[in-house]
């Protein structure tokens, strides 16, 4: 039972992840590409999280979510800041007012590479 619900939140993450990488080679909407990688990280930590045990909250803060995810691995610590760049990301998008965010390709690449990274570390957590 566990195993499939962790399936079905990698699933989500993973296509999250894939609009994500369409919007980026159209190199269109840079605000919107961060917010679904945001989702997509939040979606595989939370599917380690509940194979680990955790019970689901409705929370969107990946700082929290890393800092919950380091009581079964310490080696999350590392993503800390990551997960409070991609949060603050995630705020801007999601609450507005105000004018839409700008970011460079070049940055957005970055993010994208780092979350890449993460959501591979977090598959081999439960492999």
């Amino acid at each position: 039972m566990k195993e499939r619900i962790v399936k079905e939140w990698f699933e989500r993450g993973e296509q999250n992840l894939e609009v994500a990488k369409l919007l980026f080679d159209k190199e269109k909407y840079f605000d919107a590409i961060l917010f679904h990688i945001h989702r997509a990280v939040e979606k595989y930590l939370k599917g380690v999280l509940i194979y680990n045990g955790w019970e689901l909250k409705k929370i969107h803060d990946l700082e929290m979510l890393i800092t919950e995810s380091m009581d079964f691995d310490n080696t999350f610590e590392g993503y800390l800041d990551f997960g409070r760049k991609l949060t603050g990301f995630y705020y801007e998008e999601r609450y507005p007012p105000g004018h839409i965010p700008s970011y460079s390709k070049e940055e957005v690449g970055e993010v994208l590479k780092t979350a890449e990274d993460v959501i591979e570390r977090l598959k081999e957590v439960i492999t």
